[in-house]
């Protein structure tokens, strides 16, 4: 179908980076996809600065294939700036991201995706079965740790996915967020679901994500955490660790204060903490209501492009 007349529908999204020797058959694979679904569809997939074969693959295959469409960087940026490209050029009014190295099969996965999505979801991941790599143990603590932290039920946090238009317009991802794009999405107020997908191991090329990156993830877990929780009301943060500390330092100045009465006693060193205690707790105070004019300000530039959007939609 000609995506330039027809409004594209469906895009189909993949980052590569050095799949030279998946490409061929995941383009076959694709092209299939395409036809089976019926509907105006596009594909994008996005070199992520490949130093292989990729790019002249990709730059022979959008000759070949009109519904092909290519972003390429110039050099290795990461999954979650390859996301934030491909993002930004597609057309659909549902995205389905899946990746080039074939261990998902879009024949089977982008339909099933699809269905779970015309149910009334928002956001559909994908839950490999019969998974088997190295990263197995990882991956189920990752997502055992997730879904308890920030409610979100689902067994496959970083894995295949399809959205509606509206919730990747709302997502703002940062460095490596690419892991927690259902727990924003389900902080959002937007519905989650998942479908059952079958592992298939990598033919070609190597995984590129290793195990060094557990405890920048664990780190990663808690600023998001953090940040879902309170980035719309800082105040409640900063100003309740302010109260504590307020309420311990004049607790200690009271016991201090009966002490000296009663037994002429004084403690210099407990008096200096008291006084740092509420000293540390207005400043806390004082970052509270800095940070809550922050987020009225943001949030008024948010509603102005909100605003902006739906009339050029109009």
């Amino acid at each position: 179908m000609d995506s330039e007349t027809t409004a594209v529908r469906v895009s189909l999204f993949a980052p590569a980076y050095n799949e030279a020797g998946n490409l061929p058959l995941l383009l076959e694979k694709l092209d299939r996809t395409v036809a089976r679904l019926g509907l105006p569809t596009e594909v994008v997939i996005v070199d992520d600065g490949s130093t292989d074969d990729t790019p002249t693959i990709l730059a022979e295959a959008a000759q070949a294939y009109p519904w092909l469409r290519v972003v390429r960087h110039r050099r290795n940026a990461g999954l979650t700036e390859a996301m934030r490209s491909g993002f930004s050029v597609v057309r659909g009014d549902v995205i389905v991201f899946i990746p080039a190295d074939l261990e998902s099969d879009p024949e089977e996965d982008v339909p099933a995706l699809l269905a779970k999505l015309d149910e009334g979801y928002d956001v559909v991941a994908g839950w490999r079965q019969g998974r088997r790599d190295r990263k197995v143990v990882a991956s189920w603590i990752y997502n055992q740790v997730s879904a308890r932290l920030f409610g979100v039920h689902a067994h496959d946090m970083n894995w295949i996915k399809a959205f509606r238009r509206e919730v990747i317009e709302d997502l703002h991802l940062r460095s490596d967020w690419h892991r927690f794009i259902l727990m924003i999405a389900a902080a959002q107020g937007y519905r989650v679901g998942e479908v059952k997908t079958s592992y298939r191991p990598r033919a070609h090329g190597r995984s590129k994500f290793g195990l060094g990156r557990i405890p920048r993830s664990f780190l990663d877990v808690l600023v998001v955490k953090f940040l879902l929780t309170f980035s719309r009301r800082p105040m409640l943060f900063f100003g309740g660790i302010g109260l504590v500390l307020e309420a311990a330092g004049i607790s200690l100045a009271l016991y201090l204060a009966a002490l000296y009465l009663l037994e002429q006693t004084q403690k210099r060193p407990l008096f200096n903490l008291s006084l740092g205690l509420v000293g540390a707790g207005l400043l806390l105070f004082l970052v509270g209501f800095l940070a809550e004019l922050i987020v009225t300000q943001t949030e008024y530039l948010e509603q102005v492009l909100r605003e902006l959007r739906q009339r050029e939609r109009d």
